[in-house]
């Protein structure tokens, strides 16, 4: 039983090397990438991804339905077509021969 829990810790340890030297690589690698990156770079590369958040929302939103008209609102836009269809006497009323009374 000690001899199973010896090796199974060793191997972990070893595991958790490579790991540790995995990711000290890829900072590294990522310095190397980064050091003739200015400011004016920085705010670019800032500037890009928030229109690109900002598209990928609206595409979510429009894959998710949040942009479709509601039913009140088309309710809505059928009485406004309606009532601009309707001539608007102000409370007075046409006779048929067209005068006002």
């Amino acid at each position: 039983m000690h001899q199973v829990l010896l090796y199974s810790s060793l191997s972990i340890a070893i595991l958790a090397l490579f790991f540790a030297l995995y990711a000290g690589v890829r900072v590294g690698q990522m310095i190397n990438a980064s050091k003739d990156l200015d400011w004016t770079a920085v705010a670019n590369l800032t500037g890009d991804i928030a229109s690109t958040k900002k598209t990928i929302q609206t595409l979510n939103n429009r894959i998710n339905g949040m942009h479709s008209p509601k039913l009140a609102d088309q309710e809505l836009m059928l009485q406004l077509l309606q009532n601009k269809e309707k001539p608007r006497t102000n409370g007075n009323v046409i006779n048929s021969v067209g005068k006002w009374v």
